[in-house]
């Protein structure tokens, strides 16, 4: 096995996030589809999301290159059918993680288990039945509270609860890392509402206000060498609570985190994509041959660029704007 591909700043790429279906039986106001937009159609499966077997064909190839990690995401990944398939199919070297919205995990969670998934992200963005509906048009609260529990019974722990912070939800933060402070095997992974891909900057908060707060709640923080990740660890000097990790993904304007992604996605249907915020650099596998995938993976990786400091460069006002030396990126999805 050869050793992970490196781009020209230097950042290996050693995990895949791949996108198995843009369907879901949410509607999340906050949803931008891995930065594709809302691609969203019929909830029946199309006949552009790739197949196990081209999922798999893609992992064995790129396992070639060092890539240890994958994680499926959507839409909701879960209403693949195949999905228990495709995660035991998953080439053992790899750890094999999901993100869901929790609605289809009972039932089925021993089962991702016993597949060898190794964990779980269940996007949970309110505590409250009538605010979680707000957020995600949805009205399966307790059915993902239901997902919840069965995912942390089939040791699929610690489930990090994924919860978009935004105006909606920024008033719901601290009763959530209470929550998790206090209920063994749960982390909570906070994430930067990015106005960028989801239109509507009047939603935006100051995360950084976050970090400050967070800080001061504390016990401790690490730093995760994935993008320079912050991580908060509360209630562990509390004698009422089991202690728990508190995590801020923060990609907006954030050269570190840029510096530090280590990352390329696949789209449901088969192209690759170097960047979540970039959609002129998406690049097809065409028939998915290994040849055409090999191809196709070397060159994205050899064209990752940092979209901030890089690709997006502060000018004299403090604003971003592309930066002309790639201006002349081709766009190469067709």
């Amino acid at each position: 096995m050869a050793g992970p591909l490196a781009d020209d700043f230097g950042r290996e790429v050693t995990g895949v996030r791949i996108s198995l279906t843009d369907r879901c039986n949410f509607d999340c106001v906050y949803c931008h589809n891995e930065g594709l937009g809302d691609t969203r159609g019929p909830m029946e499966p199309s006949d552009d999301e790739m197949s196990a077997d081209d999922v798999v064909r893609f992992l064995e190839v790129v396992e070639g290159y060092g890539v240890d990690s994958v994680k499926f995401t959507g839409g909701e990944p879960m209403l693949r059918q195949d999905l228990e398939e495709i995660v035991e199919r998953t080439p053992d070297s790899m750890e094999v993680s999901l993100t869901t919205n929790g609605t289809f995990l009972p039932g089925r969670a021993e089962d991702l288990k016993a597949a060898g998934l190794d964990r779980v992200n269940v996007s949970q963005d309110a505590l409250d039945p009538d605010d979680f509906a707000e957020v995600t048009k949805s009205g399966a609260y307790e059915r993902v509270l239901e997902g919840v529990k069965a995912a942390v019974d089939a040791g699929l722990d610690p489930v990090k609860l994924n919860m978009v912070v935004f105006t909606h939800t920024a008033g719901y933060v601290e009763e959530m890392v209470e929550h998790v402070a206090d209920n063994e095997g749960l982390q909570l992974q906070l994430i930067q509402y990015m106005p960028e891909l989801t239109g509507k900057p009047e939603w935006n908060v100051d995360i950084g206000r976050v970090h400050d707060w967070l800080a001061e709640k504390a016990d401790r923080v690490e730093r995760r060498e994935m993008h320079d990740r912050k991580r908060y660890f509360v209630g562990e000097e509390s004698d009422d609570a089991t202690g728990g990790m508190v995590e801020i993904v923060d990609p907006v304007e954030n050269e570190d985190f840029c510096a530090n992604c280590g990352r390329v996605r696949v789209t449901h249907e088969g192209y690759l994509k170097g960047c979540l915020n970039r959609n002129d650099d998406l690049r097809s596998m065409g028939e998915m041959t290994r040849e055409e995938i090999a191809e196709t993976f070397e060159a994205v990786v050899a064209n990752r660029v940092p979209y901030y400091g890089e690709y997006l460069v502060e000018n004299d006002d403090g604003e971003y704007e592309i930066n002309e030396e790639y201006l002349g990126t081709p766009n190469v999805a067709d």
